[in-house]
């Protein structure tokens, strides 16, 4: 798709300020740091930056131009195009709907409280055996970089697979509104920022805002096990595939085997068909995850076959629920990307039905935007770790953190057993220190609280 500095300025509603209207643009950046000589830079005017303020920079660094709203910085030169709109996060959104529209590809938009990015690089791993694919880089799946991801549809593939994140009501809406997603999959409501809602159904009722704009031959694919997913999923205007282990799931898991460290064994009834799914990634939640992307290859027509040749060929994103054997039998779940109370007990069970440890140690990082329910929520995951058979925790972070580790120790852990620290550099420390060949050690926390410092000082500790 050629996209020309004209035909960009047309679909943004942009006032050609400086530079030659038929300059073919090669790509899109907002970030100076990773802006590629010929890329289009947004300024975008975000909370900690403001964008206007890297035009110069921007320039400097090869772009073929710039968008800005503030007409004195388009004072870009003869060399270089300059396109000024009233705003420029609208602006880069509306570029993004009209290359979804011209690229004729299909959209898969996943959202969910837990386990976007797992489905979402499952689901385009299936699609891949008979689709040109792209997919969100990372996690962006926001605001902003939504329409980055949705930009890259200009290289025209057969489907876009992407995740949709959102903390607040309406952040979905707008989202829905940009990508005009053929499929939506939902995969569940857990507690991720609750803290922003009144209560879990509330939270609910914001991540509903994914059937909207639906039409009759939009296809939402839902859970069959999330009681709240499917309070919402009989008013969506199109049609509904369900997956789960319930007997009235459309996929189904049937024959569930956990091998623990070793992923996970089960048969999967689909309408295309039975295959036998063996898969690395490890836990329930994500037999969930797979579950809901065999739905989508399904209603693509993905071979069952290949389907679970390509499951099995499967491996986490980075920091989510990575498996790492290190030396001296030491294991480390690496699920330090993020974490709320939901997933953590995902995890937690995980390491309680694993075999064959010396000893189950977890690192525990405070779980952020709970608001009101922090306390109450650290409290039950802390009583959760001891019921999980832990030989060691240590908790990380501030007075929720804390929470979780008194509420450990008064529901039977020995107090000499349960640590607690504010950080994670200290915790990492405390980890080097204390864990011994042979143990099993999960570390998990939120994003903010850093916990893959954790991992890395163990990595460094048994390489």
């Amino acid at each position: 798709m050629r996209l020309t500095g004209g035909a960009i300025a047309a679909a943004m509603g942009a006032r050609v300020a400086a530079g030659d209207p038929e300059r073919t643009i090669g790509g899109f950046s907002i970030d100076t740091r990773t802006l590629a000589p010929g890329d289009l830079f947004f300024a975008i005017r975000g909370v900690r930056f403001d964008g206007h303020a890297f035009v110069a920079a921007a320039l400097h660094a090869g772009a073929s131009g710039v968008v800005v709203s503030e007409p004195a910085a388009a004072q870009a030169g003869p060399a270089a195009l300059a396109l000024v709109v009233g705003d420029t996060t609208t602006a880069l959104q509306a570029l993004a709907r009209h290359v979804r529209r011209a690229s004729g590809a299909q959209v898969i938009a996943i959202t969910g409280s837990a386990g976007k990015t797992t489905t979402k690089e499952a689901t385009a791993e299936f699609l891949a055996a008979r689709y040109r694919v792209v997919r969100n880089r990372g996690n962006l799946n926001n605001h902003i970089g939504l329409p980055l991801s949705l930009l890259d549809l200009r290289h025209e593939p057969d489907v876009a697979v992407v995740e949709l994140g959102m903390n607040h009501a309406g952040e979905l809406s707008a989202l829905v509104a940009i990508a005009e997603p053929e499929v939506r999959v939902w995969t569940n409501v857990g507690d991720a920022h609750l803290g922003f809602f009144a209560s879990a159904d509330a939270l609910a009722a914001a991540k509903a805002e994914i059937l909207e704009r639906a039409d009759a031959h939009a296809v939402l694919v839902a859970n069959v096990d999330d009681p709240r997913v499917m309070r919402h999923a009989p008013r969506f205007s199109g049609r509904v595939v369900t997956f789960g282990l319930g007997d009235e799931a459309d996929v189904q898991a049937t024959a569930v085997e956990d091998l623990g460290l070793d992923g996970m064994r089960a048969r999967v009834r689909t309408p295309a068909g039975t295959l036998a799914l063996a898969t690395p990634l490890v836990g329930a939640g994500n037999l969930a995850n797979v579950l809901a992307s065999i739905a989508v290859a399904t209603r693509f027509d993905v071979p069952p076959d290949v389907i679970a040749a390509r499951a099995a060929a499967l491996q986490p994103a980075a920091r989510r629920g990575e498996v790492l054997r290190l030396s001296r039998s030491v294991s480390v779940i690496d699920d330090s990307y993020n974490s709320s109370p939901a997933a953590l007990a995902v995890s937690l069970t995980l390491v309680a039905g694993a075999r064959g440890a010396a000893r189950r140690v977890a690192v525990l990082g405070e779980m952020l935007e709970l608001g009101d329910h922090a306390t109450r929520l650290h409290e039950e995951s802390g009583r959760r770790a001891a019921r999980s058979g832990l030989d060691l925790l240590v908790a990380v972070g501030g007075p929720a953190a804390r929470a979780l580790a008194q509420a450990a120790v008064a529901a039977g852990m020995p107090a000499d057993a349960v640590r607690h620290v504010p950080t994670s550099e200290e915790a990492a420390a405390l980890a080097a220190a204390l864990v011994r060949p042979g143990d099993l050690v999960l570390v998990k926390g939120s994003r903010a609280v850093a916990t893959d410092v954790v991992v890395d000082r163990l990595r460094a500790e048994f390489d």
